[in-house]
């Protein structure tokens, strides 16, 4: 694994100008100065790891002050520290021959989270389920499955996991495990028991399970408004080109397009993938070719040119953005916020 590097960004924007900022560096593209206080151009974006081949899943530890996350290719959870750079931490980590799958690429787990306990929630792919396992570092995981199945059908591949200050566990479960990466085109099969891409909401006290909605055709990223009266959704662009974050009302199911990402997807590259809300309100999100953030409204506030990335996540005092990067761009990153 390379030593972390620092790649300096070039300082070219006026704080005190007023208006539209006239001068622009090719790694931070500021639409709005607002969003200036929260992101400070003096910043250096850090790679702290390269080589992983398909990372995913970020998501920091505030016990071990690390960053966890997971290379989907090669069925691992991975950690990050300051003292100890980056080592494997689960593996096998989402294909343990648990569930009949494609044997595609996409086999390992997705996302990552956090129960009430600290133990740690993982989607997997390959397993198909949603499942939980004691916060430690191994190489022989026991899984205990959380969520297997909707209605008596095999779950597709969960992808990503959020969970609401009442405790309810919303996931989407997008068919990737059937995805063919040469034309990343889903394929035909067999094993596939569920013809839509679902986002479902988990009662982790009595174990019911149902139905937010079928109604996005690639479910990926999720994340909660501030009030949590609002799902925010991550549609991905590889059935119809048109990537979007969407806004469902968690009280009538309606949705509503945020942000169409066609443009700016159409200019830089990437599609959309995963998705944080930070403390100011403002959504921070992958695509157009790095992170994009938005206001609550929808309004393009920022651009910050990881290369194409698949995720993103915060440590809990804000102090840092981390990244992880796409198939072209396998490598995580941090970058430092203003807070």
């Amino acid at each position: 694994m390379k030593n972390t590097i620092l790649i300096t960004i070039s300082l070219s924007l006026c704080l005190s100008c007023k208006g539209p900022l006239k001068k622009e560096n090719t790694d931070i593209k500021i639409y709005d100065n607002s969003i200036l206080s929260i992101i400070d151009i003096n910043s250096k974006i850090e790679i702290l790891a390269d080589s992983i081949s398909l990372p995913e899943g970020p998501l920091w530890d505030e016990e071990s002050k690390s960053l966890l996350f997971t290379d989907i290719i090669n069925n691992k959870v991975l950690s990050w520290n300051e003292k100890d750079g980056v080592k494997d931490y689960i593996s096998p980590s989402g294909n343990t021959g648990y569930a009949p799958n494609s044997g595609e690429a996409l086999v390992g787990a997705n996302a990552l989270n956090f129960d009430a306990k600290g133990n740690l929630i993982l989607c997997q792919m390959g397993d198909r389920r949603v499942s939980i396992i004691k916060n430690s570092p191994t190489s022989k995981p026991n899984f205990e499955t959380l969520i297997d199945n909707y209605n008596g059908k095999r779950l597709n591949s969960p992808n990503d996991i959020i969970i609401s200050s009442d405790g309810f566990y919303y996931f989407s479960d997008p068919a990737f495990g059937f995805l063919n990466l040469d034309t990343f085109k889903f394929v035909e099969s067999d094993l596939r028991e569920i013809d839509f891409h679902g986002i479902y909401r988990f009662n982790p006290i009595n174990k019911e399970l149902s139905l937010v909605t079928d109604e996005v055709s690639v479910p990926n990223g999720l994340a909660l408004s501030l009030d949590e009266k609002f799902l925010f959704i991550k549609k991905m662009g590889v059935l119809d080109e048109s990537p979007k974050v969407l806004k469902l009302n968690l009280e009538n199911k309606e949705i509503d397009t945020l942000f169409d990402g066609k443009k700016i997807s159409e200019e830089y590259g990437g599609d959309f993938d995963g998705i944080k809300v930070h403390s100011s309100g403002n959504i921070f999100f992958s695509g157009g070719g790095g992170i994009l953030v938005i206001n609550p409204d929808g309004k393009l506030m920022a651009r910050i040119n990881f290369g194409n990335a698949t995720n993103c996540a915060f440590d809990n005092e804000e102090k840092y953005l981390y990244v992880t990067g796409h198939l072209d761009n396998p490598r995580v990153f941090r970058f430092k916020l203003k807070n």
